[in-house]
């Protein structure tokens, strides 16, 4: 009698073949866990994200004419259209700045503090008036190669000295210290780089120093040296020695004279107390 089972033929080599799963049959799964709320701040955090990628692109498109000073501006200096440069920068980033349609307006004024090439010009940078000249009497001298240090800067305390120990009508110390602590308030450098051209520089000096000064320089007869840093005072200080008709600044022959004519009214005395 014929069997009603199924037979499983055999492989060639003799090895039962896997039995496979009946079909239409899959294995049962977990019911899958609804989170709302995650989804929901998923959304919320890409939307952020972008928006917040796409404003930071938006203000850096923006952007705005600010100053650079593009050379060093020492401390008093008024500052000269020359040093500065207008360059671009991007609002709504909280920096800082002097908008380029105001250079007009910064060349009227001084720098506050020593402004090193390439700085963005902020505010605190500039002052309206000269806080260096402050009660001195302003003078100008013309200095040659070798009557004035190298690296002479705006802002820089000095001393000036008769370079001369001949007899005149000008005022010789016996120390030959005309002034000391003057304050060097601005620096026009020469066109042409020959040795005989002169640097016009203008100091600030005592006011009981200033004909002594201005008499020897308009003779070409001084020089100056910068004092160091700790050793320069708060303002400049009169000599004794350097004063017309002071018994140490009498000359070899005889007293010194005090300065006349042009010499004694080339300087000009700025406003406030020494």
């Amino acid at each position: 009698m014929a069997s009603e089972r199924g037979t499983i033929p055999r492989n060639v080599d003799g090895a039962w073949p896997e039995p496979t799963a009946p079909s239409g049959r899959r294995l049962p799964s977990a019911p899958r866990e609804r989170k709302p709320a995650l989804a929901a701040l998923a959304v919320v955090l890409i939307v952020g994200g972008a928006l917040a990628a796409g404003l930071l692109v938006i203000q850096q498109g923006h952007k705005t004419g600010a100053i650079e000073v593009t050379q060093t501006v020492g401390q008093g200096q008024q500052i000269p259209p020359g040093a500065l440069q207008e360059i671009q920068v991007s609002t709504g980033l909280g920096i800082d700045y002097v908008p380029w349609d105001e250079a007009s307006q910064v060349t009227r004024t001084y720098a506050a503090t020593t402004i090193p090439a390439g700085t963005l010009l902020t505010p605190q940078m500039t002052v309206a008036t000269n806080n260096l000249a402050t009660g001195l009497t302003q003078i100008g001298v013309a200095l040659k190669d070798g009557q004035m240090p190298d690296g002479l800067q705006v802002g820089d305390r000095v001393d000036v000295y008769v370079v001369s120990d001949s007899a005149g009508q000008c005022p010789r110390p016996a120390n030959f210290l005309l002034t000391t602590n003057a304050v060097v308030l601005s620096i026009q450098r020469p066109l042409d780089n020959s040795s005989s051209a002169a640097f016009d520089v203008q100091l600030g000096v005592s006011p009981g120093d200033a004909g002594g000064v201005t008499c020897n320089a308009a003779n070409n007869n001084v020089s100056i040296g910068i004092i160091p840093s700790g050793q320069a005072g708060a303002s400049p200080s009169s000599q004794p020695a350097a004063a017309p008709g002071n018994p140490a600044a009498k000359h070899p022959g005889g007293p010194a004279t005090t300065p006349t004519g042009s010499h004694a009214t080339s300087s000009q005395t700025t406003g406030g107390s020494g």
